[in-house]
């Protein structure tokens, strides 16, 4: 029943229905049945709208231009559909009918409560994924769980630190472990524990010598081997509890992993081949040095349980045509300035700068306002040139900077807007599968909101006054807030 004002603020109750029913049965009637020239009067909180019904008519699938569905707010006093929603936003609503499906959001609407008034009109979901794309999202990728439940619980115990203590104390594990392996990795090159054939280069400087001492009794060498079997088990677990083993190759972190590794079976290779074969040396040193400087990027490892270091990998990417611009711009600078330094002090018997090519590290580290000070110009040309280097320097690094700065700011805030849950996820059904907002460069920041799907599990925010959101989350549940939807 349609509660109508009355003049002195009371409700008007009673005969409705009976008014309500033949009233509207007239005029949806004429609705249906006329050229569609009908004028529809639309309320929204006091504000009256109106357009024709053939407008509304356009999307029949939506709660307007349903005649049946939108009867159910019709008030035949009035002869008006009324609606108690938010004012400002039906003015969109009402163009999205208008101009045949553009949806625009009003500058000074929030996303969320937006976002309510598209699903509370019934505009549906490709309309709101189209909504979102608009806004800078992008339709969220579906990340399945394994099938079966054990490999589900050791997905979940490696891949999301936050879905159970035990998952907690493995990441923190993981954690100390790499930065042990980084620590040996720095400490084995100081001069008081660098084995002692370390140093000693055949005359052809290309064959390094062994010690003589076994490799196996090296301190460094075993605590090396306890992080690399950490490693192996943790990658292994990994993958053999993945729910795709393609997409487990093609994530560029599971690479870093294997890459991480790598050098010690390398090296152990190596160092069994050389005892059995009396200790002749069995590798250049040039490779030898290689395999031993893949083991730095062990760091990288670091960025699966850092949001830091997942920002500044985004930023890097999206920026990438910023910082090939800017790179392009200090090769031309160079070639410029160190040419200009060399003919400026072409005469001057002490100069640094004997041909061009010399005078390019000077260059570079000039305009990267660096300045090391160890290559200078002494003539009062050269120091002119020296100058105006340094000055072109600044303001070809200035240039990019500010493209840069806002794409970090845009991942920064996309992180904490969006809730820390949505890379964690408690246990769910078989089959079940989880929405993740993808990390693609997107146009503006925006908070998100999960799309809901069958069988998915589905994040719900709650929204502030001050237009964040947050969201709740337990360990191995999601407290009311984050569940698994109906299939």
């Amino acid at each position: 029943m349609t509660v109508a004002g009355g003049n002195d603020g009371t409700a008007v109750h009673g005969s409705t229905t009976a008014i309500y029913s033949q009233s509207h049965g007239n005029y949806a009637q004429r609705a249906q049945l006329g050229d569609g020239n009908e004028r529809v009067v639309i309320n929204v909180a006091g504000m009256k709208f109106e357009t024709c019904a053939r407008t509304l008519a356009q999307f029949p699938d939506t709660l307007l231009g349903d005649p049946a569905r939108r009867a159910q707010h019709f008030d035949p006093l009035r002869n008006e559909y009324f609606f108690d929603r938010n004012r400002p936003s039906f003015d969109a609503i009402l163009y999205y009918y208008q101009s045949g499906g553009r949806l625009r959001r009003p500058a000074n609407i929030p996303f969320d409560l937006f976002s309510e008034e598209i699903r509370f009109f019934e505009l549906g979901e490709e309309t709101i994924q189209r909504f979102r794309e608009d806004e800078g999202y992008i339709r969220e990728e579906e990340r399945p769980l394994p099938e079966s439940e054990l490999k589900r619980q050791v997905w979940l115990l490696f891949e999301y630190p936050e879905s159970s203590s035990a998952a907690r104390v493995v990441a923190i594990v993981s954690v100390v472990v790499i930065l042990v392996s980084i620590i040996i990795f720095c400490l084995e090159t100081l001069p008081q524990f660098r084995q002692d054939g370390d140093d000693e280069l055949e005359t052809n400087s290309t064959m390094e010598s062994v010690p003589k001492a076994s490799f196996a009794a090296d301190p460094f060498f075993l605590v090396e081997t306890v992080c690399i079997v950490w490693f192996s088990f943790e990658l292994l677990a990994r993958f053999l509890a993945s729910p795709s083993k393609p997409a487990f190759f093609r994530n560029i972190m599971n690479s870093i992993d294997v890459v991480a590794i790598m050098p010690y079976f390398i090296t152990l290779g190596m160092e069994l081949a050389e005892q059995q074969g009396n200790g002749q040396q069995t590798m250049s040193l040039a490779i030898l040095r290689v395999i031993r400087l893949v083991r730095v990027f062990r760091i990288f490892k670091l960025s699966r349980h850092s949001k830091g270091l997942q920002i500044l990998g985004q930023t890097l990417k999206a920026s990438m045509r910023e910082l090939g611009l800017l790179i392009f711009f200090l090769f031309i600078g160079v070639i410029l300035f160190s040419s200009a330094a060399y003919f400026a002090e072409v005469d001057e018997p002490t100069t640094y700068f004997t041909s061009i090519p010399h005078a390019f590290w000077w260059a570079v580290v000039t305009m990267t306002t660096v300045g090391y000070g160890d290559t200078v110009p002494v003539t009062v040309g050269g120091k002119v040139v020296g100058s105006l280097c340094a000055i072109a320097g600044v303001l070809t690094i200035a240039l990019p900077v500010p493209v840069i700065v806002s794409n970090f700011n845009y991942f920064y805030h996309r992180e904490t807007d969006v809730d820390d849950s949505h890379s964690n996820v408690a246990q769910s059904p078989k089959n079940s599968a989880v929405n993740y907002p993808s990390n693609e460069s997107l146009k503006k920041s925006a908070p998100s909101t999960p799309v809901h799907t069958p069988g998915s599990v589905s994040c719900h925010s709650v929204s502030k006054g001050d237009n964040t959101h947050t969201h709740t989350y337990v360990a191995n549940s999601y407290e009311h807030k984050c569940q698994p939807t109906d299939v």
